[in-house]
């Protein structure tokens, strides 16, 4: 793909159409810094458009009062159209962010394809009503949408973040404008002609590329009933901030400093591989669950040093189109001098540069960091509690299993973690200790089938499973008349 892709117009309740502004974003491939697309740049007026159908849409269309069996049958062809077509979202994706091909495929998109499966299985089990026995009568429960859905999605995971949303609220019956990053919005639009393909109705998906200006006129919007967003954590206090003024149900999957705990009888075969793949081979470290602060007993400091140190000096860094290749380049060069500024702190607090540290010697264009280890890493250090967001990983010693747990807890993050540990069951109930959304056990997994999201500043609320399908219903109860008194 050398061609520039380019979109003249927006996306707008299942029409193309032009923009109200004659602004445009240019989308630079992170690999050779070259324009690799461009999209229109939505305005506010464009926002007021795309509510105001989506408003049509949810309170006199058809999508909202589809049976949800309807509705499955329309989101399965998504799916499936995903499916069939996920090598080629899979280049597209590659093409504006740079994520490895290996994990493109992966983790971008069959795991959209894959939640998109498991929003619909959820759906499957799903009743929109049932009846229960209440203090003076039968009581009936609905379930109904929560309305017109503002997604907001972040450049690093684009299409699985968009699934997270999109599928649960187009199976409620929600009607969907959506936002994604402007560094990333190629495979947004892509998206969009697909629901059009599948049969999503006029009115019910709107695709709006811009910047946090007309990002934040959305958010507080009248018309808008739900935010669900991914991204930073200041971002998300800010959207939170502006949803409170209409009390607008907000979801934020945010940011993450997520531990990988070692104990004393961890088995390096099986914790080196899962740390690097949750590290440097997680989308070259651009992700809000990698286990970023490893934390060793002192005991086996000196051993786990030199396996990851070696395990991390082998990871070929290059072009992500290359299918060997584990680490790409950052999405941004802003992103790649953040990286950089945060191994140039690391040094400065006193912390041991162990492997990496710099931008490979053979890759002057493209904005790549080395995979990086710092060693003598104390928790009140700048790189372990602040999210660097790229390939940059902190080794911090631990006495005994209760400073463990405390170092984990010590975070205003809780997003992911892992515990590492022969004994199985041990290692278990040092994972119930940990205040984390997610956590594995030997390994490192988001499972796309259970609750995910975080504590603290983390987030609020859950995405995939049954409870990221719940997330888009209100629930109303119906006082049923008593039964009649004999």
């Amino acid at each position: 793909m050398t061609d520039i892709v380019e979109h003249n117009k927006l996306f707008i309740g299942g029409t193309w159409v032009e923009p109200s502004g004659s602004d445009t974003i240019d989308i630079v491939s992170p690999v050779t810094e070259q324009v690799v697309g461009r999209v229109p740049h939505a305005t506010p007026a464009d926002v007021d458009k795309a509510v105001a159908v989506a408003r049509e849409a949810f309170d006199h269309g058809p999508w909202p009062r589809m049976t949800l069996a309807e509705r499955i049958e329309v989101v399965t062809r998504i799916k499936d159209a995903l499916a069939a077509r996920h090598r080629e979202l899979a280049e597209l994706v590659t093409l504006q962010n740079g994520s490895p091909m290996l994990f493109s495929v992966r983790g971008q998109a069959l795991s959209a394809v894959a939640t998109f499966g498991v929003a619909l299985a959820a759906a499957a089990g799903f009743t929109e009503e049932d009846e229960r026995q209440g203090t003076g009568g039968p009581v009936l429960v609905r379930r109904e949408p929560v309305g017109v859905v503002a997604a907001i999605t972040p450049w690093n995971v684009p299409q699985l973040t968009i699934a997270g949303k999109l599928a649960p609220a187009l199976l409620a019956g929600c009607t969907v404008i959506l936002k994604p990053s402007p560094e990333t919005p190629l495979d947004a639009l892509w998206l969009a002609e697909l629901c059009m393909e599948a049969g999503v109705p006029e009115g019910v998906l709107s695709v709006l590329p811009a910047d946090r200006e007309t990002g934040a006129h959305l958010v507080s919007h009248p018309g808008i009933d739900k935010v669900a967003f991914t991204g930073s954590v200041g971002a998300g206090k800010a959207i939170m901030a502006a949803a409170a003024t209409h009390l607008t149900r907000v979801s934020l999957e945010l940011g993450g400093k997520s531990a990988a705990i070692l104990l004393d009888d961890a088995d390096l075969a099986v914790a080196i591989p899962a740390i690097v793949g949750g590290t440097c081979a997680a989308n070259s470290g651009q992700a809000c669950v990698a286990l970023t602060r490893v934390l060793v007993p002192a005991s086996r400091y000196d051993e786990v040093a030199a396996a990851l140190t070696a395990a991390f000096a082998q990871l070929k860094v290059g072009d992500p189109a290359d299918p060997t290749t584990v680490v790409g380049p950052m999405v941004t060069k802003k992103q790649r001098d953040r990286n950089l500024d945060y191994i140039r702190i690391g040094q400065e607090e006193g912390a041991r540069l162990l492997t990496g540290g710099g931008v490979p010697k053979d890759l002057s264009t493209g904005w790549y960091v080395e995979p990086t280890l710092f060693g003598d890493v104390t928790n009140d250090m700048r790189i372990a509690r602040e999210e660097i967001f790229g390939p940059v990983v902190c080794l911090i010693r631990y006495e005994d299993e209760a400073e463990a747990v405390t170092i984990a807890n010590d975070s205003e993050y809780g997003l992911s973690g892992a515990v590492f540990g022969a004994d199985a069951e041990r290692a278990t109930a040092v994972a119930r200790r940990i205040r984390t959304g997610t956590i594995t056990v030997n390994g490192f997994r988001l499972d796309l089938a259970a609750p995910f999201g975080g504590y603290k500043n983390s987030g609020i609320g859950r995405e995939f499973g049954p409870e990221g399908l719940a997330a888009y219903f209100e629930y109303k109860s119906v006082n049923l008349p008593a039964p009649a008194q004999g």
